[in-house]
Order: C-alpha cells, then structure tokens, then sequence
C-alpha cells in the first residue's frame, strides 16, 4: 500500500468565497505531505442565472479549468473533504447530486473506513454553519467514515468559535475569508492528514 497519504477536496462554490477555503484546505493537506486533488461538482444552475449575477459569473470562468469530482476520486482518496455554502441550513443542491451518485460506491463498501471532514460559509452570521457540517458528517456516518474535526484543537479556535469544522461569514458575499477562516480550514486539513495517516497505517498492519 502506498504510504502517501491521499486527499480529495470537493466542494461547491458560485462566487468563490468556499473556493478560496477549498484552495487552503489543498495547500495545508499539501504541507502536510498529502497527495492532493481538488475537485469542484457540476454547476446545475442555467447560464442565464449565473450570467445574472457578476460574481458568480466571474467565478465560473475563473474556475473553469478545475476538474469536475468523479466517484474515481472519492475511491482514490484516503481523506476526504468536502466544502459547501450554506443553503437554509443546509448543503448546496450541487453537492449533494454529487453524493446522491455515490450509492455504488456505498454499496460496494469503497467509502468505509476512510477520514472525512468539512468546511462552510454563509452569507450572514451563523446562518446556518454548524447545521451544515452536521447535516454532511450524518453522510460520513452512512458510508462507515471517520470523522475529523478541528475542535478546539489549538488556540485560534477559541478565536473562529466553531469546533465542527471551519466556517467563515461573508456577509451576502462581500467578505472574503479572512486569515482566521483559513487558519481554521488548514487546521482542518491537516488533522485530516495526520489522522488518515494513522489509519492508513494500522490499515495495512491488518
């Protein structure tokens, strides 16, 4: 079995503020000494929506270059990290036709036992974030996943406030993520790193 550690981050973002938490969330697992692939879902929303916005389309050309997530890439990966905004409390309706594909994956156990963990954002304060994280962890739960969280694990979370995993206020999309958001997200991820690391080991032990 190949000692390096492989992590998968997808996400979902229309006008980049979950994007730029994805980017740290791939650079921390990097300095971690993972393997790593970034992953964006399909957009479902129609051109005319998208173009009716100049954020979200900007970011769609930014973006367009990222590779689209595959089931492949959840079978790929020893950690996976999934990065949604929020919508009413719950994950955006592009990541979760994503999941709601990968019932082969499932069925064949190819999701068990591996390290999962996750990362938001919300338009308004709170908003949403910890139901969000949950509402995605009760999915790890369903394919026999091991769930990381950055808790209070170092002394910037007293600070971002949020144990479930890394969140960031945008206010309606104006606010990018700040240093302590992104801290968060790397935190995340390289818990994530180390824990699956742990496990790939005992793993191969048998």
């Amino acid at each position: 079995m190949d000692g390096q550690v492989k992590v998968a981050v997808v996400y979902y973002s229309a006008t980049g503020i979950t994007y730029q938490m994805a980017q740290a969330a791939c650079e921390a697992a990097g300095e971690a000494g993972a393997e790593v692939r970034l992953r964006k879902v399909r957009e479902l929303a129609p051109d005319e929506a998208i173009r009716s916005n100049s954020g979200w389309q900007a970011h769609h050309l930014e973006t367009q270059d990222v590779p689209e997530a595959q089931l492949d890439d959840l079978s790929w990966a020893d950690v996976i990290i999934f990065g949604s905004p929020t919508r009413y409390g719950m994950i955006a309706a592009q990541l979760k036709q994503f999941i709601d594909t990968t019932g082969p994956l499932w069925s064949q156990g190819a999701l068990v036992d591996k390290v999962y963990s996750a990362f938001t954002s919300t338009a308004t304060s709170h908003g949403g974030q910890e139901s969000t994280l949950l509402s995605l962890f009760t999915i790890f739960y369903h394919w026999g996943g091991l769930v990381v969280t950055p808790g209070y694990t170092d002394p910037s979370q007293f600070a971002a406030g949020n144990p479930y995993g890394a969140s960031h206020t945008s206010n309606n999309g104006e606010t990018a993520p700040d240093q302590l958001a992104l801290g968060a997200t790397a935190l995340t991820a390289k818990r994530a790193v180390r824990i699956g690391a742990a496990v790939k080991r005992g793993l191969a032990a048998g």
